[in-house]
Protein backbone atom coordinates (compact mmCIF):
# COMPACT_ATOMS: atom_id res chain seq x y z
CA UNK A 1 0.00 0.00 0.00
CA UNK A 2 3.06 2.73 1.09
CA UNK A 3 4.42 1.83 -2.38
CA UNK A 4 1.42 2.40 -4.29
CA UNK A 5 1.14 5.33 -2.51
CA UNK A 6 4.40 6.46 -3.37
CA UNK A 7 4.33 5.53 -7.05
CA UNK A 8 0.97 7.17 -7.55
CA UNK A 9 2.06 10.39 -6.24
CA UNK A 10 4.68 10.38 -9.11
CA UNK A 11 2.28 9.22 -11.66
CA UNK A 12 -0.53 12.09 -10.35
CA UNK A 13 1.99 14.65 -10.86
CA UNK A 14 3.46 13.22 -13.86
CA UNK A 15 -0.58 13.84 -15.23
CA UNK A 16 -1.01 17.35 -13.90
CA UNK A 17 2.33 18.11 -15.94
CA UNK A 18 1.48 16.28 -19.04
CA UNK A 19 -2.10 18.16 -19.17
CA UNK A 20 -0.54 21.79 -18.70
CA UNK A 21 1.44 20.75 -21.62
CA UNK A 22 -1.89 19.53 -23.44
CA UNK A 23 -4.01 22.23 -22.47
CA UNK A 24 -1.38 25.32 -23.32
CA UNK A 25 0.17 24.17 -26.88
CA UNK A 26 0.91 25.89 -30.19
CA UNK A 27 2.54 24.97 -32.89
CA UNK A 28 5.50 26.50 -33.62
CA UNK A 29 5.98 27.73 -36.57
CA UNK A 30 9.83 28.23 -37.47
CA UNK A 31 13.04 26.88 -35.99
CA UNK A 32 13.46 30.31 -34.07
CA UNK A 33 9.73 29.57 -32.11
CA UNK A 34 10.87 26.38 -31.37
CA UNK A 35 14.30 27.39 -29.89
CA UNK A 36 13.16 30.37 -27.98
CA UNK A 37 9.22 30.24 -27.39
CA UNK A 38 8.76 33.20 -29.95
CA UNK A 39 10.65 35.20 -26.89
CA UNK A 40 7.14 36.00 -25.55
CA UNK A 41 7.15 34.65 -21.96
CA UNK A 42 6.37 37.34 -19.30
CA UNK A 43 8.69 37.46 -15.60
CA UNK A 44 6.48 34.88 -13.52
CA UNK A 45 7.32 32.31 -16.23
CA UNK A 46 10.70 33.44 -16.46
CA UNK A 47 11.77 32.77 -13.11
CA UNK A 48 10.19 29.95 -12.56
CA UNK A 49 11.74 28.47 -16.09
CA UNK A 50 15.13 30.02 -14.94
CA UNK A 51 14.48 28.63 -11.41
CA UNK A 52 13.66 25.14 -12.32
CA UNK A 53 16.74 25.32 -14.76
CA UNK A 54 19.25 26.68 -12.07
CA UNK A 55 17.93 24.48 -8.96
CA UNK A 56 18.48 20.80 -10.36
CA UNK A 57 17.15 17.71 -8.13
CA UNK A 58 20.04 17.40 -7.06
CA UNK A 59 19.88 20.37 -4.55
CA UNK A 60 17.73 17.95 -2.64
CA UNK A 61 20.55 15.33 -2.86
CA UNK A 62 24.00 16.16 -3.26
CA UNK A 63 23.87 19.98 -2.18
CA UNK A 64 21.60 18.52 0.74
CA UNK A 65 24.20 15.90 1.52
CA UNK A 66 27.43 18.39 1.30
CA UNK A 67 25.65 20.29 4.02
CA UNK A 68 24.64 17.47 6.11
CA UNK A 69 28.27 16.27 5.71
CA UNK A 70 30.40 19.46 5.90
CA UNK A 71 28.32 22.31 7.22
CA UNK A 72 28.20 25.34 6.51
CA UNK A 73 30.51 25.42 3.52
CA UNK A 74 27.19 23.99 1.93
CA UNK A 75 26.27 27.82 1.90
CA UNK A 76 28.17 28.40 -1.09
CA UNK A 77 25.35 27.39 -3.65
CA UNK A 78 23.07 29.86 -2.17
CA UNK A 79 26.11 32.44 -2.46
CA UNK A 80 27.21 31.85 -5.98
CA UNK A 81 23.09 31.58 -6.68
CA UNK A 82 22.53 35.05 -5.85
CA UNK A 83 25.69 36.28 -7.66
CA UNK A 84 24.44 35.16 -10.88
CA UNK A 85 20.95 36.43 -10.46
CA UNK A 86 23.24 39.77 -9.98
CA UNK A 87 24.87 38.86 -13.70
CA UNK A 88 21.22 37.75 -15.51
CA UNK A 89 20.51 41.84 -14.02
CA UNK A 90 23.43 43.29 -16.24
CA UNK A 91 23.59 40.22 -19.18
CA UNK A 92 19.45 41.14 -19.51
CA UNK A 93 20.04 43.81 -22.23
CA UNK A 94 22.72 43.08 -24.90
CA UNK A 95 21.58 39.61 -24.79
CA UNK A 96 17.79 39.93 -25.34
CA UNK A 97 18.66 43.21 -27.64
CA UNK A 98 21.26 41.37 -30.00
CA UNK A 99 19.08 37.79 -29.72
CA UNK A 100 15.76 39.41 -30.90
CA UNK A 101 17.74 42.03 -33.52
CA UNK A 102 19.40 39.17 -34.94
CA UNK A 103 17.19 36.17 -34.58
CA UNK A 104 19.53 34.42 -32.26
CA UNK A 105 18.62 30.72 -30.35
CA UNK A 106 21.76 29.76 -28.36
CA UNK A 107 24.37 31.03 -26.68
CA UNK A 108 27.14 29.83 -29.48
CA UNK A 109 24.68 31.64 -31.64
CA UNK A 110 25.73 34.82 -29.86
CA UNK A 111 28.95 34.83 -29.87
CA UNK A 112 29.23 33.76 -33.25
CA UNK A 113 27.64 36.85 -34.21
CA UNK A 114 29.86 38.72 -31.56
CA UNK A 115 32.92 37.29 -33.09
CA UNK A 116 31.59 37.30 -36.44
CA UNK A 117 33.24 33.77 -36.65
CA UNK A 118 31.46 30.40 -37.85
CA UNK A 119 35.14 28.76 -35.70
CA UNK A 120 33.79 30.77 -32.43
CA UNK A 121 30.50 29.80 -32.82
CA UNK A 122 31.05 25.70 -33.57
CA UNK A 123 34.28 25.68 -30.34
CA UNK A 124 31.50 27.62 -28.14
CA UNK A 125 28.56 24.32 -29.23
CA UNK A 126 31.15 21.86 -29.11
CA UNK A 127 32.30 22.41 -25.42
CA UNK A 128 28.64 23.43 -24.66
CA UNK A 129 27.12 19.92 -26.08
CA UNK A 130 30.18 17.55 -24.33
CA UNK A 131 30.54 19.80 -21.01
CA UNK A 132 26.44 19.13 -20.72
CA UNK A 133 25.78 15.60 -21.73
CA UNK A 134 26.97 14.06 -18.33
CA UNK A 135 24.57 15.72 -16.23
CA UNK A 136 21.82 14.84 -18.87
CA UNK A 137 22.56 11.60 -18.31
CA UNK A 138 23.31 11.71 -14.31
CA UNK A 139 20.00 13.56 -13.96
CA UNK A 140 18.18 10.39 -15.60
CA UNK A 141 20.28 8.40 -12.95
CA UNK A 142 19.48 10.76 -9.63
CA UNK A 143 15.78 10.03 -9.54
CA UNK A 144 16.84 6.41 -8.51
CA UNK A 145 17.36 7.18 -4.62
CA UNK A 146 13.48 9.17 -4.91
CA UNK A 147 12.33 5.16 -6.23
CA UNK A 148 13.81 3.70 -3.67
CA UNK A 149 12.40 5.05 -1.07
CA UNK A 150 8.67 5.52 -2.51
CA UNK A 151 9.27 2.07 -2.99
CA UNK A 152 9.33 1.77 0.88
CA UNK A 153 11.54 -1.39 0.60
CA UNK A 154 10.08 -3.46 -2.45
CA UNK A 155 12.33 -2.14 -5.23
CA UNK A 156 16.28 -2.44 -4.81
CA UNK A 157 18.88 0.03 -6.26
CA UNK A 158 19.28 -1.04 -9.63
CA UNK A 159 15.81 -1.18 -10.73
CA UNK A 160 15.62 1.95 -8.91
CA UNK A 161 17.69 3.47 -11.22
CA UNK A 162 16.17 1.93 -14.90
CA UNK A 163 12.43 3.16 -12.93
CA UNK A 164 14.09 6.42 -12.75
CA UNK A 165 15.48 6.53 -16.41
CA UNK A 166 11.94 5.51 -18.18
CA UNK A 167 10.25 7.94 -16.07
CA UNK A 168 12.43 10.62 -17.01
CA UNK A 169 12.80 9.40 -20.62
CA UNK A 170 9.19 8.97 -21.20
CA UNK A 171 8.62 13.08 -19.67
CA UNK A 172 10.64 14.18 -22.65
CA UNK A 173 8.56 12.89 -25.47
CA UNK A 174 6.81 16.36 -24.42
CA UNK A 175 10.13 18.14 -24.38
CA UNK A 176 10.92 16.95 -28.40
CA UNK A 177 6.98 17.93 -29.35
CA UNK A 178 6.25 21.34 -27.49
CA UNK A 179 10.32 22.52 -27.74
CA UNK A 180 11.07 25.68 -25.54
CA UNK A 181 7.52 26.73 -25.26
CA UNK A 182 6.71 23.34 -23.60
CA UNK A 183 9.63 23.76 -21.42
CA UNK A 184 8.70 27.10 -20.05
CA UNK A 185 4.81 25.50 -19.06
CA UNK A 186 6.03 22.84 -17.33
CA UNK A 187 8.52 24.54 -15.80
CA UNK A 188 6.06 26.55 -14.23
CA UNK A 189 4.23 23.79 -12.72
CA UNK A 190 6.88 22.33 -11.70
CA UNK A 191 9.08 24.83 -10.31
CA UNK A 192 5.86 25.33 -8.28
CA UNK A 193 5.83 21.63 -6.82
CA UNK A 194 9.77 21.84 -6.35
CA UNK A 195 10.67 25.25 -4.74
CA UNK A 196 7.61 26.59 -2.90
CA UNK A 197 6.04 23.21 -1.54
CA UNK A 198 9.50 21.92 -1.18
CA UNK A 199 10.61 25.28 0.84
CA UNK A 200 7.13 24.52 3.05
CA UNK A 201 8.26 21.56 3.41
CA UNK A 202 11.82 23.00 4.45
CA UNK A 203 10.71 25.01 6.71
CA UNK A 204 8.57 22.42 8.71
CA UNK A 205 11.30 19.93 8.73
CA UNK A 206 13.83 22.48 10.08
CA UNK A 207 10.90 23.81 13.05
CA UNK A 208 10.61 19.89 14.17
CA UNK A 209 14.10 18.75 14.20
CA UNK A 210 14.91 22.24 16.23
CA UNK A 211 11.96 21.07 18.50
CA UNK A 212 12.86 17.87 19.02
CA UNK A 213 16.33 17.25 19.79
CA UNK A 214 18.46 18.43 16.95
CA UNK A 215 19.00 21.99 17.55
CA UNK A 216 22.33 23.42 15.83
CA UNK A 217 23.72 22.90 19.33
CA UNK A 218 23.58 19.16 18.90
CA UNK A 219 25.37 19.39 15.45
CA UNK A 220 29.34 18.55 15.32
CA UNK A 221 31.91 21.75 15.82
CA UNK A 222 33.42 21.13 12.51
CA UNK A 223 30.79 21.47 10.62
CA UNK A 224 30.84 25.14 11.60
CA UNK A 225 34.31 25.64 10.42
CA UNK A 226 35.16 26.70 6.61
CA UNK A 227 38.32 25.65 4.95
CA UNK A 228 41.07 28.42 5.66
CA UNK A 229 45.11 28.47 5.72
CA UNK A 230 46.43 25.34 7.12
CA UNK A 231 43.29 23.13 5.73
CA UNK A 232 43.84 19.76 3.61
CA UNK A 233 41.61 22.04 1.49
CA UNK A 234 43.35 25.20 1.10
CA UNK A 235 42.08 28.69 1.84
CA UNK A 236 41.20 29.64 -2.00
CA UNK A 237 39.10 26.33 -2.12
CA UNK A 238 35.09 28.06 -1.26
CA UNK A 239 36.20 31.35 -3.23
CA UNK A 240 36.85 29.05 -6.07
CA UNK A 241 33.58 27.39 -5.51
CA UNK A 242 31.99 30.23 -5.83
CA UNK A 243 33.47 32.01 -8.41
CA UNK A 244 32.77 28.45 -10.52
CA UNK A 245 29.12 28.37 -9.99
CA UNK A 246 28.96 32.34 -10.62
CA UNK A 247 30.91 32.53 -13.76
CA UNK A 248 30.32 28.92 -14.86
CA UNK A 249 26.76 29.15 -14.16
CA UNK A 250 25.86 31.75 -17.34
CA UNK A 251 28.06 29.41 -19.23
CA UNK A 252 25.71 26.33 -19.38
CA UNK A 253 23.10 25.92 -23.19
CA UNK A 254 20.25 25.56 -20.84
CA UNK A 255 20.80 28.69 -18.60
CA UNK A 256 21.73 30.74 -20.77
CA UNK A 257 18.92 30.42 -23.37
CA UNK A 258 16.29 31.34 -20.48
CA UNK A 259 17.10 35.09 -21.74
CA UNK A 260 16.23 34.39 -25.22
CA UNK A 261 13.11 33.38 -24.43
CA UNK A 262 11.43 36.56 -22.47
CA UNK A 263 9.80 38.96 -24.01
CA UNK A 264 10.97 41.93 -23.54
CA UNK A 265 14.85 43.33 -21.31
CA UNK A 266 12.39 44.68 -18.24
CA UNK A 267 10.94 41.27 -18.09
CA UNK A 268 14.32 39.48 -17.52
CA UNK A 269 15.38 42.30 -14.96
CA UNK A 270 11.77 41.62 -13.29
CA UNK A 271 12.45 37.67 -13.16
CA UNK A 272 15.87 38.02 -11.65
CA UNK A 273 14.39 40.32 -8.76
CA UNK A 274 11.81 37.90 -8.20
CA UNK A 275 14.58 34.93 -8.33
CA UNK A 276 16.51 36.24 -5.80
CA UNK A 277 14.38 35.83 -2.49
CA UNK A 278 13.60 32.86 -3.76
CA UNK A 279 16.87 31.70 -3.92
CA UNK A 280 17.89 32.92 -0.71
CA UNK A 281 14.62 31.08 1.47
CA UNK A 282 14.82 28.61 -0.17
CA UNK A 283 18.87 27.96 -0.51
CA UNK A 284 19.17 28.87 3.16
CA UNK A 285 16.41 27.08 4.64
CA UNK A 286 17.69 23.80 2.77
CA UNK A 287 21.13 24.23 3.98
CA UNK A 288 20.31 25.03 7.52
CA UNK A 289 17.80 21.83 7.71
CA UNK A 290 20.70 19.50 6.39
CA UNK A 291 23.12 21.02 8.95
CA UNK A 292 20.57 20.82 11.58
CA UNK A 293 19.53 16.55 10.65
CA UNK A 294 23.08 16.05 10.65
CA UNK A 295 22.39 14.49 14.15
CA UNK A 296 19.95 12.48 13.27
CA UNK A 297 20.21 8.61 13.23
CA UNK A 298 21.28 7.34 9.88
CA UNK A 299 22.42 10.56 8.08
CA UNK A 300 26.36 10.71 9.01
CA UNK A 301 26.21 7.32 7.54
CA UNK A 302 24.33 8.58 4.29
CA UNK A 303 24.33 12.52 3.60
CA UNK A 304 23.03 12.15 0.55
CA UNK A 305 19.64 10.54 2.17
CA UNK A 306 18.80 13.45 4.36
CA UNK A 307 15.71 14.74 2.95
CA UNK A 308 13.96 11.19 2.29
CA UNK A 309 15.12 10.57 6.12
CA UNK A 310 14.28 13.91 7.66
CA UNK A 311 10.99 13.73 5.67
CA UNK A 312 10.25 10.11 7.64
CA UNK A 313 8.95 12.20 10.22
CA UNK A 314 5.90 12.69 8.44
CA UNK A 315 5.22 9.13 6.79
CA UNK A 316 4.35 8.10 3.45
CA UNK A 317 2.56 10.88 2.60
CA UNK A 318 5.27 13.75 3.21
CA UNK A 319 8.04 11.07 1.64
CA UNK A 320 5.96 11.03 -1.34
CA UNK A 321 5.69 14.98 -1.62
CA UNK A 322 9.31 14.91 -0.82
CA UNK A 323 10.19 12.77 -3.83
CA UNK A 324 7.57 14.32 -5.94
CA UNK A 325 9.84 17.72 -5.73
CA UNK A 326 12.89 15.46 -6.16
CA UNK A 327 11.18 14.84 -9.24
CA UNK A 328 9.97 18.09 -10.30
CA UNK A 329 12.97 19.78 -10.01
CA UNK A 330 14.79 16.79 -12.06
CA UNK A 331 12.25 17.31 -14.88
CA UNK A 332 12.92 20.93 -15.23
CA UNK A 333 16.64 20.32 -15.50
CA UNK A 334 16.94 17.70 -17.67
CA UNK A 335 14.07 19.16 -20.31
CA UNK A 336 15.81 22.40 -20.31
CA UNK A 337 19.53 20.71 -21.00
CA UNK A 338 17.78 18.68 -23.36
CA UNK A 339 16.69 21.25 -25.32
CA UNK A 340 18.76 23.94 -24.69
CA UNK A 341 21.92 21.00 -26.68
CA UNK A 342 19.07 20.02 -29.01
CA UNK A 343 18.78 23.39 -30.32
CA UNK A 344 22.74 24.19 -30.16
CA UNK A 345 23.01 20.71 -32.20
CA UNK A 346 20.94 21.60 -35.09
CA UNK A 347 21.68 25.29 -35.28
CA UNK A 348 25.54 25.94 -34.80
CA UNK A 349 26.60 22.38 -35.55
CA UNK A 350 23.95 21.04 -38.26
CA UNK A 351 23.40 24.48 -39.58
CA UNK A 352 27.32 25.29 -39.75
CA UNK A 353 28.20 21.94 -41.36
CA UNK A 354 25.20 22.89 -44.02
CA UNK A 355 26.02 26.32 -44.70
CA UNK A 356 22.16 27.16 -43.97
CA UNK A 357 20.31 29.44 -41.35
CA UNK A 358 18.09 25.97 -39.91
CA UNK A 359 14.27 27.24 -40.40
CA UNK A 360 12.13 24.36 -39.75
CA UNK A 361 11.44 23.24 -36.28
CA UNK A 362 11.31 19.74 -37.34
CA UNK A 363 15.10 19.69 -37.29
CA UNK A 364 14.83 20.80 -33.79
CA UNK A 365 12.63 18.21 -32.76
CA UNK A 366 14.77 15.57 -34.39
CA UNK A 367 17.76 16.53 -32.71
CA UNK A 368 16.46 16.57 -29.53
CA UNK A 369 14.60 13.18 -30.15
CA UNK A 370 18.18 11.78 -30.65
CA UNK A 371 20.01 13.16 -27.86
CA UNK A 372 17.01 11.77 -25.74
CA UNK A 373 17.32 8.76 -26.98
CA UNK A 374 21.87 8.80 -26.74
CA UNK A 375 21.23 10.08 -22.73
CA UNK A 376 18.88 7.51 -22.01
CA UNK A 377 21.21 5.22 -23.81
CA UNK A 378 24.07 5.95 -21.82
CA UNK A 379 21.97 6.44 -18.73
CA UNK A 380 21.21 2.16 -19.11
CA UNK A 381 24.10 1.51 -20.14
CA UNK A 382 26.38 3.07 -17.17
CA UNK A 383 23.79 2.42 -14.41
CA UNK A 384 25.96 0.44 -12.48
CA UNK A 385 28.99 2.02 -13.44
CA UNK A 386 28.50 5.49 -12.69
CA UNK A 387 31.77 6.37 -10.91
CA UNK A 388 33.44 7.22 -14.38
CA UNK A 389 30.57 9.31 -15.27
CA UNK A 390 30.24 11.38 -12.03
CA UNK A 391 34.45 11.95 -12.41
CA UNK A 392 33.59 13.25 -16.40
CA UNK A 393 30.92 15.20 -15.19
CA UNK A 394 32.67 16.93 -12.34
CA UNK A 395 35.48 17.87 -15.15
CA UNK A 396 32.81 19.28 -17.26
CA UNK A 397 31.94 21.23 -14.75
CA UNK A 398 35.53 22.76 -14.39
CA UNK A 399 35.67 22.76 -18.48
CA UNK A 400 32.14 24.62 -18.92
CA UNK A 401 33.36 27.36 -16.80
CA UNK A 402 36.14 28.13 -19.58
CA UNK A 403 33.40 30.03 -22.11
CA UNK A 404 33.39 32.51 -19.19
CA UNK A 405 36.07 34.62 -20.36
CA UNK A 406 34.62 34.89 -24.25
CA UNK A 407 31.05 35.41 -22.93
CA UNK A 408 31.87 38.43 -20.60
CA UNK A 409 34.31 40.05 -22.55
CA UNK A 410 32.82 39.16 -25.43
CA UNK A 411 29.31 41.34 -24.46
CA UNK A 412 30.97 44.18 -22.13
CA UNK A 413 34.21 44.29 -24.01
CA UNK A 414 34.46 45.69 -27.41
CA UNK A 415 37.82 44.40 -28.28
CA UNK A 416 37.75 40.83 -27.93
CA UNK A 417 38.70 39.27 -31.21
CA UNK A 418 37.70 35.98 -32.79
CA UNK A 419 40.97 34.35 -32.83
CA UNK A 420 41.64 35.13 -28.99
CA UNK A 421 38.12 33.66 -28.23
CA UNK A 422 38.88 30.63 -29.99
CA UNK A 423 42.56 29.83 -28.10
CA UNK A 424 41.47 31.37 -24.83
CA UNK A 425 38.15 28.63 -25.11
CA UNK A 426 40.74 25.14 -26.32
CA UNK A 427 43.67 26.02 -23.77
CA UNK A 428 41.24 26.97 -20.98
CA UNK A 429 39.57 23.69 -21.59
CA UNK A 430 42.36 21.36 -22.37
CA UNK A 431 44.17 23.06 -18.90
CA UNK A 432 40.81 22.72 -16.60
CA UNK A 433 40.92 18.67 -18.19
CA UNK A 434 44.05 18.17 -17.47
CA UNK A 435 44.38 19.93 -13.70
CA UNK A 436 40.84 17.74 -13.10
CA UNK A 437 42.74 14.53 -13.61
CA UNK A 438 45.85 15.48 -11.53
CA UNK A 439 44.21 17.47 -8.66
CA UNK A 440 40.33 16.44 -8.44
CA UNK A 441 39.35 18.97 -5.47
CA UNK A 442 41.74 21.41 -5.05
CA UNK A 443 45.33 21.96 -6.32
CA UNK A 444 47.25 22.94 -2.78
CA UNK A 445 50.65 24.69 -4.25
CA UNK A 446 47.52 27.57 -5.45
CA UNK A 447 45.90 27.85 -2.41
CA UNK A 448 43.43 25.51 -2.88
CA UNK A 449 42.18 27.07 -6.07
CA UNK A 450 40.25 24.48 -8.28
CA UNK A 451 41.41 23.47 -11.39
CA UNK A 452 38.39 25.36 -13.24
CA UNK A 453 39.34 28.21 -11.99
CA UNK A 454 42.89 28.10 -12.36
CA UNK A 455 42.41 27.09 -15.93
CA UNK A 456 40.35 30.44 -15.99
CA UNK A 457 43.43 32.41 -14.88
CA UNK A 458 44.90 30.70 -18.26
CA UNK A 459 41.85 31.49 -20.16
CA UNK A 460 42.06 35.16 -19.74
CA UNK A 461 45.43 35.59 -20.03
CA UNK A 462 45.32 33.90 -23.47
CA UNK A 463 42.18 36.10 -24.72
CA UNK A 464 43.93 39.48 -23.04
CA UNK A 465 47.42 39.14 -24.69
CA UNK A 466 45.66 37.87 -28.28
CA UNK A 467 43.39 40.88 -28.61
CA UNK A 468 46.07 42.95 -28.20
CA UNK A 469 48.70 41.41 -29.70
CA UNK A 470 46.62 40.61 -33.23
CA UNK A 471 43.87 43.55 -32.70
CA UNK A 472 40.70 43.78 -34.56
CA UNK A 473 40.77 44.90 -38.49
CA UNK A 474 39.07 48.58 -39.39
CA UNK A 475 36.29 46.91 -40.70
CA UNK A 476 35.74 44.44 -37.92
CA UNK A 477 36.15 47.40 -35.94
CA UNK A 478 33.55 49.00 -37.39
CA UNK A 479 31.45 45.93 -37.50
CA UNK A 480 31.46 45.70 -33.33
CA UNK A 481 31.29 49.36 -32.51
CA UNK A 482 27.73 49.13 -34.53
CA UNK A 483 26.77 46.06 -33.01
CA UNK A 484 27.30 48.15 -29.30
CA UNK A 485 26.34 51.52 -30.46
CA UNK A 486 22.80 50.25 -31.62
CA UNK A 487 22.64 48.78 -27.52
CA UNK A 488 23.07 52.10 -26.39
CA UNK A 489 20.73 53.59 -29.19
CA UNK A 490 17.74 51.48 -28.19
CA UNK A 491 17.34 52.35 -24.38
CA UNK A 492 14.23 52.54 -24.31
CA UNK A 493 12.82 48.63 -24.55
CA UNK A 494 11.71 48.00 -28.12
CA UNK A 495 8.04 46.76 -28.55
CA UNK A 496 7.99 42.98 -27.84
CA UNK A 497 5.69 42.72 -30.44
CA UNK A 498 7.71 43.97 -33.27
CA UNK A 499 9.42 41.72 -35.75
CA UNK A 500 13.10 41.90 -35.43
CA UNK A 501 15.55 43.99 -37.54
CA UNK A 502 15.64 43.05 -41.45
CA UNK A 503 16.64 39.75 -42.15
CA UNK A 504 20.69 39.51 -41.93
CA UNK A 505 23.40 36.59 -42.90
CA UNK A 506 23.58 35.04 -39.64
CA UNK A 507 25.81 32.26 -41.44
CA UNK A 508 28.33 34.93 -41.66
CA UNK A 509 27.38 36.34 -38.62
CA UNK A 510 28.24 39.88 -40.25
CA UNK A 511 25.23 42.44 -39.11
CA UNK A 512 24.13 44.99 -41.54
CA UNK A 513 26.08 48.12 -41.57
CA UNK A 514 25.22 50.65 -43.99
CA UNK A 515 28.02 53.04 -43.67
CA UNK A 516 30.73 49.78 -44.64
CA UNK A 517 32.22 50.52 -47.81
Amino acid sequence: MNMLIGYGGIAVFFVVVVTALELTKRKDATFSEYATAGRSFGSFFGTMAFLNTWLPGTMFISFAGLAASAGVIGFYSMIYSLLAVVLMFFLAKPVHDWGKRYDLRSQADLLGARYNSRAVRVVAAVIGIAASFPWIVLGMQSLALVFKYLSFGHVGANAAVLIGIVVIGLRQIWTVRFGMRGVIISDMVQGIAAYFIGTLIVLGLLTWLVSNGHGFDNVAADHFELPGPGSSLGPLYLLSLILTGALGGWCWPDIFVRLFTARSVATIKRSAVQAAPVLLIFGAALTLMAIAASSVPGVAEAPDDVWFITAGVGGVVLITVAGICVVAATMGNVGANLQALGTQTANDIVGVARGVRVTDPRIGRITVGVLTLLAALGAFVTAGTSSGLITLALISYQGICQLAPTLFLGIFWRRGTATAAVSAMTSGFVTAGVLQLVYPISIPWLGGLTSGVAALLVNAAVYVALTYAAPMTTAERRRVDLLFDRLHASDADPDPQTHPDRAVDLNSHTPPISTRT
